[in-house]
């Protein structure tokens, strides 16, 4: 079955599926990339997205009226916290160090694997 829906599927792009679902009763949605998403018109209706630190990113959940949420500091950068967070997911330090000798993580930071 997953051959054949992966078989289908491939016969159109994404905008002529998602075309193909407009004003029918089905709940459809494209997978959108990061600057799609951000400039999509219900991201920009809903204030999804803001700029902070200079980085554009998912604004602070949930929003309250009375008390929002700030970004008091910038996103961490790729890497910056690749072993700390393998760590805290159960790996071994073997286990860290063969997937960054591998290069499958990065503890580079700013480098992605």
């Amino acid at each position: 079955m997953k051959a054949r829906l992966t078989e289908v599927f491939r016969t159109r792009t994404r905008d002529a599926w998602v075309a193909s679902f407009e004003g029918v009763d089905a709940c459809v949605s494209p997978v959108l990339d990061w600057s799609e998403a951000t400039t999509h018109p219900h991201a920009r209706a809903r204030k999804a997205f803001v700029e902070s630190h200079s980085v554009r990113q998912p604004a602070p959940a949930p929003r309250f009226q009375r008390t929002p949420a700030t970004l008091d500091r910038p996103p961490p950068r790729p890497g910056e916290h690749t072993r700390e967070a393998l760590a805290d997911w159960g790996f071994t330090a073997e286990e860290i160090d063969a997937l960054l000798a591998a290069g499958a993580v990065s503890d580079r930071v700013g480098e992605a694997p």
